[in-house]
């Protein structure tokens, strides 16, 4: 678990040095304007992406509880659905709203 705390740190301060290498200006304006554009895309992409992954995971989690919940008490089985239910829907509104920022932001 140790080696794996290193590894996440290491490439995040990786990535935090790259910012500085890309806040440097050119002389060209109207090239410089459409690599930037190009970048945000690419950002907004993957931003996206690490959304969706991890709305996936998060709802994947809670119909496994959720599955988990009515094997041990069948009896309480509507109250779980109902619950599960308005947890996907919290969730997904996580990601929309992910999606949403992407359009304002890239647009």
């Amino acid at each position: 678990m140790r080696k794996l705390r290193t590894a996440f740190f290491a490439v995040v301060g990786v990535l935090f040095m790259a910012t500085a290498a890309f806040a440097q200006t050119t002389a060209e304006a109207g090239d410089n304007a459409s690599t930037e554009k190009k970048w945000a895309y690419l950002a907004a992409a993957f931003g996206f992406a690490l959304a969706a992954g991890a709305g996936a995971i998060g709802q994947s989690r809670v119909a496994a509880a959720a599955v988990e919940g009515v094997a041990r008490n069948p009896g309480a089985s509507g109250r779980i659905q109902t619950l599960m239910i308005l947890g996907l829907a919290l969730i997904e509104s996580l990601v929309l709203f992910a999606l949403l920022i992407v359009f304002v932001k890239v647009g």
